[in-house]
């Protein structure tokens, strides 16, 4: 069976089997994934090294929203 149109895909991949939609409502409900670019995720050897800088980037937003309102 040939594919007229897909050019990437391949005469050999078989989805006889696939289930449509089977992500599909994990899909909508989102992720929290994000990229960093790479000279910000060169400074964070790891996820909590991200999560306690973020941690502390939200304390001082708070401590500056509080002194200023």
């Amino acid at each position: 069976m040939a594919n007229n149109h897909d050019p990437e895909m391949q005469d050999e991949y078989d989805f006889s089997h696939g289930v449509r939609g089977k992500y599909a409502a994990r899909y909508r409900e989102g992720t929290n994934l994000v990229k960093l670019d790479d000279d910000v995720a060169s400074m964070f050897p790891d996820e909590q090294s991200v999560n306690e800088a973020l941690r502390a980037l939200v304390d001082i937003i708070h401590q500056h929203d509080k002194r200023h309102a």
